[in-house]
């Protein structure tokens, strides 16, 4: 606050003019302080809140209204703009003024249609987010970004804005600790049965709040049993999977080149390799659970796709259905100018000979002519900045843009020359594409790949498996139905639509959807330390499959591409011998439960403030109750494989006080190194000499065969 303490009139005789002298001492104002930081933080998450629904329009808990200046009106609010800020202003529970700044070029995002579907995929739109997220970020400080926001809110396509804003809160200074809203909770078209949305909308229409029930999402509705690929759908189609595919391509964006710390992420490459190589891994034990083969690498550009897929999905901003994909179709050549994309199936060819060149000759190919060699430790990062294309691929324009085109591709094989009018299909968003058996044909011929080059390292010697001194007796798995006997079953949960929900009445609106789910249990670890003094070590935990889908044995290098990780952590281990115990709960791939679906409006306190602190999660990170495999009725066999690796070559020396870091292994560590100095997927991510894993242990490892108990049947979640 401004306060004048004294006021001087002088005359200057050589002028009739007279001069103010005005002298201001300022004082500081409570609302500049941390109150008013921490409400302008608040003011961020109602973007998220009915993204379609103008912001002048009521919004959160408190009823919020954002008092527009009136050229931030779209032209056909202008007009009657000074009776919707009355109307809506009216009885609001809380004004949030907007300050008119001098607005930045925001001509490159709005030329994406408002009403059209947006794609990370799509060069030209990832242009736009680039450009987008880059002026986000470059804003001063929080009430210029409200600004800024109030006014994207009303002309910036609605997926585009909320995929940008999204990115600029991870990753801007001012806004840490800020958890952005679920892609569940602000678009809940993208995950569910448009019928629950009709239901819904009758609903809350008709029957007061207090009264509302749950309403129902039907577990399988896209496709009948008739269909082979039906079987998975319930991992495919699962909310928290596609939340966390979605989740991740906001930490690790492809745009924009500044500032680096977007974009150039400590081992981003290799992080892009090692997260879809285990959604593969754990889609194929899936598959064999359900006595499906596993997943057929989609390489050959010219053949028809066999498996179709109808996502009976509707989209809210489009107002139109996801369009389908029939049985057989063909990739064909792109021509759609509203997208700024004509390229040719020969293009992806191209790259993809290219991509095998470089790993064939261990070495990738440089703007200026010069090639650099892949070595041991960084060879896996290199090329998985080139597979995902991003600004930080060391040879962009001859490399181009495989596995995002990819996707466009697939998304478009329906329309290619856009005759139809038609959109993409889910393949072509982040938020959408795991729900396409297509999804996975892709991922497979893009690991395949990976796996060329990993194939060409030599196998890990003894000095980097063995820990000296350092010996696992035995592992147990605890757990209800006893020791190494693993269940599974179905639960329902439920998830609030309420903020999603465009223009219908305020209040919550509950569905109850249907997933998988284990019994939680326990790793039980016998430990002798025959060295003589404390060490500590890194703890290791795998699972894999015994038996194909046909119960026959499989091959220990087919074994080994199927291992998923369940845990990694580190551990003092005291002289002599030693047990210890970790809880599957404690997984540093998953995140609870809670942190999938919880709805922000639940939060106990501000945002990023100590008493909201328990509440305020990172939300990158597997889901929790897919932390193992469905099994079968009968107990599906696998093994679980413990390894303890010395920790003084595994460290990386970091300060993660108060960084998120218990899903680190598919997503790192916000604004840190990756905490593990091995190659991700260590031991099993090289060729291993050996016929049989149990061949293959070394005395600071050991296995437990355990059983997968599917138990078809539903619980209910404790709300």
């Amino acid at each position: 606050m401004a306060v004048i303490r004294f006021v001087r009139v002088t005359a200057e005789p050589a002028s009739t003019r007279y001069f103010l002298k005005v002298f201001f001492f300022c004082k500081e104002d409570s609302n500049t302080g941390p109150t008013m930081s921490s409400d302008l933080k608040k003011n961020l998450l109602l973007f998220f809140e009915r993204p379609t629904e103008p912001c002048f329009m009521k919004k959160g808990e408190d009823g919020a209204v954002f008092q527009l200046p009136t050229n931030y009106f779209p032209e056909k609010y202008k007009e009657v703009s000074a009776k919707l800020s009355d109307r809506f202003g009216e009885g609001s529970g809380r004004a949030v003024p907007v300050r008119n700044i001098a607005l930045p070029d925001l001509s490159l995002p709005m030329q994406l249609p408002f009403n059209d579907h947006f794609s990370l995929f799509i060069p030209k739109h990832r242009d736009m987010a680039g450009r987008l997220i880059s002026i986000l970020m470059g804003m001063r400080n929080l009430e210029d970004l409200q600004s800024l926001c109030a006014y994207c809110q009303l002309h910036i396509n609605p997926y585009l804005f909320n995929y940008c804003l999204s990115v600029a809160i991870l990753h801007r200074d001012d806004t840490k600790g800020l958890n952005i809203p679920t892609y569940a909770e602000t678009f809940p078209d993208k995950f569910m049965d448009p019928k629950v949305f009709r239901k819904a909308r009758e609903t809350s229409n008709t029957v007061t709040e207090g009264n509302r029930m749950p309403l129902m999402v039907p577990q399988n509705y896209t496709a009948s049993d008739l269909e082979p690929e039906q079987r998975v759908a319930y991992f495919r189609e699962d909310i928290g999977v596609n939340l966390h595919h979605w989740h991740w391509h906001l930490v690790y964006p492809f745009e924009p080149a500044d500032p680096k710390n977007i974009v150039n992420k400590d081992r981003r490459g290799e992080l892009f390799y090692y997260m879809h190589e285990q959604i593969v891994a754990r889609y194929n034990v899936e598959r064999m659970c359900n006595k499906l083969k596993r997943v057929t690498r989609y390489s050959n550009f010219k053949e028809p796709i066999d498996e179709g897929y109808f996502p009976k999905l509707d989209s809210y901003v489009a107002s139109r259905s996801w369009p389908p994909r029939f049985a057989g179709s063909v990739i064909r050549d792109i021509n759609r100018p509203a997208n700024l994309i004509q390229i040719e199936v020969s293009q992806l060819e191209n790259w993809k000979i290219r991509f095998e060149e470089a790993v064939r000759e261990m070495a990738v190919l440089l703007p200026n002519g010069k090639k650099m060699k892949l070595n041991e430790e960084t060879g896996i990062d290199v090329l998985g900045n080139i597979m995902e294309s991003s600004v930080i691929s060391v040879n962009r324009s001859y490399y181009g843009d495989l596995h995002n085109m990819g996707h466009v591709f697939l998304a478009y094989c329906h329309d290619p020359d856009n005759s139809n009018l038609e959109l993409n299909g889910v393949i072509g968003d982040s938020g959408t594409a795991m729900r396409d058996p297509v999804f996975y044909r892709w991922h497979a011929f893009v690991d395949d790949l990976f796996q060329e080059y990993k194939n060409k390292l030599p196998p890990y010697t003894n000095d980097k498996l063995v820990f000296p001194g350092v010996q696992v007796s035995s592992i147990t798995l605890e757990a209800p139905r006893g020791a190494n006997k693993l269940s599974t079953q179905w639960e329902q949960s439920q998830l609030d639509l309420g903020r999603g929900m465009d223009f219908t009445p305020r209040g919550s609106l509950l569905a109850r959807f249907t997933h998988l789910q284990h019994d939680e249990f326990t790793y039980k670890i016998d430990v002798n330390n025959t060295s003589g003094k404390g060490v500590t070590g890194t703890v290791r935990i795998f699972m894999a499959p015994t038996k194909d889908q046909d119960g026959n044995q499989l091959s220990f290098n087919d074994q080994r591409r199927l291992m998923i990780e369940l845990d990694k952590f580190s551990k003092p281990i005291p002289a002599g011998k030693s047990s210890f115990s970790r809880k599957s709960t404690q997984s540093s791939v998953t995140i609870p439960h809670e942190r999938t679906f919880r709805n922000q409006g639940a939060r106990p306190a501000d945002p990023g403030t100590a008493a909201g602190a328990e509440f305020d999660f990172c939300g990158c990170g597997w889901p929790h109750h897919l932390l193992i495999p469905k099994g079968t009725a009968e107990g599906y066999p696998v093994v679980v494989f413990v390894m303890i690796s010395n920790w003084e070559q595994d460290k990386v020396q970091q300060d993660i006080s108060g960084a998120c870091n218990d899903a680190a292994s598919y997503c790192g560590i916000r604004d840190r190194k990756y905490p593990d100095r091995r190659a991700m997927g260590f031991p099993f991510d090289r060729p291993i000499k050996a016929n049989r894993l149990t061949d293959f242990l070394k005395p600071n490892m050991a296995v437990r065969e355990c059983t997968i108990q599917f138990k078809d049947q539903i619980r209910q979640r404790a709300q």
